[in-house]
């Protein structure tokens, strides 16, 4: 035990022998702010030491005063911890997580991270909700906008990243937040992509698939955790020892605290677990959940348990511990108070740069037919923006900005515009830009504007058409059942193509859509997510070639929704499709006999790979992989083998790569995915330029849970594949003995 970890757990045990049970049963008590008000109610509770945490204040002279209300005039003074959901920005809004993903770069996700730490405690927040590290194979699920993708080793290094961020060098410093990884565990398998909704994972998959961003978390310094509004396996998070106790606390070792999500201490009893929020309150703190977000069963109901001898005071004391090591750890006994200097009216300019750098590192290109992209003043002086998100600032910011400001947004149309203009000189006359919105909203199907569209598409040399999905249309409790364009968008971007104008494609958008119907209608196609504040500048330069895109999908993009769930690291089946298995529906001949024969599992009515595959972008240059080298060839179950690889820029400009090492164990005592990222790096290459890149794998990384659960390493082949996207086809093998 360190001498800090001593001086704080004396410090503990000193303050627990001071407090009486009612003061203990506070400190596991959250609840709202007033909206920047200190009502006579929210004082006497912080003043009776009944509140340990608020939620959604973020006013700081509010926050000031309520802190000397507890620090001051409590009998033990405590401060609060004050909590609100950080996700992606908080004045200043970066890409949705699943954006952030696609820059596949865990510095820029730490730095964007540090930055929202910044300007939110400046407002007195110390505590974010963030990271959501739930793996997502379903994007019918509206929380697909927060999670880090489908596979977890991108999520994971993306979620430590995030955690470093947050918490910065010292978490005691006044610009750190303490992070909460949520949502503990499994929510990103809601059944059918509903919120809210049962969860059905066999233990193999969730250590395998589900766990492992978590305990990345943990390994970076998360302080705490959220529990999921799901039920997994019929025992709802809030209320399941196995994960809380057992795995989190005793087998990952975590001696943070952990939180409900909102009111789901009381939401066992409808969930049909418990008969009334007694006995909520009884399970949720045996399952070892230590405080109760916004459901006051702990502040009801812990007392009389104690009393009535179904709760030892000692659990008690082991939860309040926790929540007390997290204040002490963040410094707020000895700094309570939120001393920022200035306003976050106008963040500095630093902060405007990484919302930049954020949203142009997260497009991707997933389509430039003839190299269309980038544009050129001189081949495209009249360009039509067309599309109801593209003068649009709060819905570029996406889900979850509860304190995003959209008048610092600047828009795709506001950009190009600027750029267009910027154009003239050197001979060049000024561009001339014409902007139609063509639907009222993304999910309007009112047709009469489409005649307008048309003709400012017959007017121009290029279109831009910026479409896909509203914020609304995606977060939590916003589910769909059909991704492809709501609304009449599919109507308008095919009038467009009639017109013979080439066209650009921009999704803005909280999910992978289905765009299997409109993407031979376009010339080009970004995927843009919702980008944040600089949306727009990014937007511009990536268009007219002042920057390459460099993004790549975290999550596959189905053809249809009927698809999902669709990804790349499943596992093989006894019949996998093939090229030489499959037959579309509209090849079969009149008359088929049905029949097994050499069937395959796949669907009749539409191809069976995806659109565009995990880890898939293009940039406006080519790389090509050759010399692709594993040593040792054969390693001890301790052992690291080194993979490396020679990257050629064989285009005419810079471009960034992003090279991607997977692995498949294809003989092993359960059966393995197809394939498994086990490493990326984002490299960087002059035209002409070639770098040799350089994995090391250990051993330890080929690990899974066994027939007994227990992680193994087996002896065997295992085949190494390194390229561009989850296809690649530059392989190698070696063997562990």
């Amino acid at each position: 035990m360190t001498e800090e970890r001593s001086a704080v757990d004396v410090r503990i045990r000193e303050l627990l022998h001071q407090m009486t049970l009612t003061d203990k049963i506070g400190q596991l008590n959250q609840i709202m702010g007033a909206e920047g008000r200190v009502t006579e109610e929210l004082a006497h509770q912080v003043r009776s030491g009944l509140v340990g945490s608020l939620l959604n204040e973020v006013d700081r002279p509010t926050v000031n005063e309520l802190q000397r209300i507890a620090v001051e005039e409590s009998r033990l003074g405590i401060p609060l911890l004050v909590g609100r959901d950080v996700i992606h920005g908080f004045r200043t809004i970066l890409p949705i997580p699943l954006g952030q993903a696609a820059a596949w770069d865990p510095d820029l996700v730490r730095r964007g991270a540090r930055m929202a730490a910044r300007e939110a405690s400046q407002q007195g927040v110390r505590w974010t909700f963030a990271p959501m590290v739930d793996i997502c194979r379903d994007p019918r699920w509206g929380r697909v906008a927060e999670c880090l993708g489908e596979d977890p080793h991108l999520a994971g290094k993306l979620a430590a990243a995030m955690v470093r961020g947050f918490q910065g060098e010292d978490l005691a410093r006044p610009d750190s937040l303490a992070a909460c990884a949520k949502h503990f565990a499994g929510y990103g398998a809601s059944e059918a992509g509903r919120d809210y909704n049962s969860t059905n994972i066999p233990e193999r998959e969730l250590r395998s698939v589900h766990l492992p961003p978590f305990r990345a978390a943990l390994q970076a310094g998360a302080c705490t955790f959220m529990t999921s509004f799901c039920d997994l396996d019929g025992i709802p998070a809030s209320a399941n020892r196995v994960l809380m106790t057992g795995i989190l606390r005793e087998e990952w070792g975590f001696d943070g605290f952990v939180v409900s999500d909102w009111e789901s201490i009381p939401q066992l009893c409808v969930h049909g677990l418990c008969a009334d929020p007694r006995e909520a309150a009884r399970t949720a703190s045996r399952a070892g959940v230590d405080v109760d977000m916004m459901g006051r069963a702990y502040l009801n109901h812990l007392a009389d348990l104690v009393a009535a001898g179904e709760l030892h005071e000692a659990q008690i004391d082991l939860m309040v511990s926790r929540v007390l090591r997290v204040k002490l750890r963040l410094g707020l006994f000895e700094h309570p108070y939120t001393e920022a200097e200035g306003s976050l009216e106008e963040p500095p300019p630093a902060h405007l740069d990484m919302a930049y750098e954020a949203a142009a590192k997260s497009v991707v290109l997933l389509k430039n037919d003839h190299g269309l992209l980038p544009l050129s003043p001189e081949r495209s002086s009249r360009i039509a923006v067309i599309g109801p998100l593209a003068r649009e600032p709060r819905e570029q910011l996406g889900t979850w900005i509860f304190d995003g400001d959209p008048s610092l947004s600047i828009t795709p149309l506001e950009a190009i515009g600027a750029r267009m203009a910027a154009a003239s000189g050197g001979g060049v006359r000024p561009g001339e830009v014409r902007y139609v919105r063509g639907l009222d909203t993304t999910r309007s199907r009112d047709r009469t504007d489409i005649p307008a569209t048309v003709d400012a598409a017959r007017w121009s040399d290029v279109v831009v058409l910026c479409l896909g999905e509203e914020s609304v249309l995606s977060g939590e409790g916003h589910c769909r059942t059909d991704l492809s364009l709501p609304g009449a968008q599919e109507a308008l971007i095919r009038a467009i193509r009639e017109t013979g104008t080439p066209v650009v494609l921009v999704v803005l958008a909280g999910r992978p859509l289905a765009l299997d119907g409109v993407v031979d209608q376009v010339d080009a196609l970004l995927m843009a997510w919702h980008p944040g504040t600089m949306a727009g500048p990014a937007l511009a330069d990536l268009l007219f070639g002042e920057i390459a895109p460099s993004g790549r999908l975290p999550i596959t993009f189905p053809r249809v929704t009927g698809q999902i769930p669709i990804y790349y690291g499943h596992r093989m089946t006894g019949r996998p499709p093939s090229p030489e298995t499959f037959v579309h529906m509209d090849d079969l001949p009149r008359g088929a006999s049905q029949h097994s024969a050499g069937a395959a599992s796949y669907h009749l009515d539409t191809h069976y790979t995806p659109l565009f595959p995990f880890g898939f972008g293009l940039t406006y240059t080519s790389f090509a992989y050759r010399d692709l080298r594993v040593t040792p060839s054969r390693i001890p179950p301790d052992g690291t083998v080194e993979v490396s690889v020679e990257v050629e820029n064989t285009g005419e400009r810079a471009g960034v790569e992003v090279v991607q090492l997977y692995i498949r164990d294809p003989v092993a005592s359960v059966t393995r995915p197809v394939r498994e990222l086990k490493g990326f790096r984002r490299v960087p290459l002059e035209a002409g330029e070639r770098r040799t890149v350089t994995f090391a794998l250990q051993a330890a990384d080929l690990a899974f849970p066994g027939q007994d659960m227990a992680p193994v390493v087996e002896a065997g082949l295992i085949q190494v594949w390194v390229g561009g996207d989850s296809r690649a086809n530059l392989e190698a093998q070696f063997e562990v003995i």
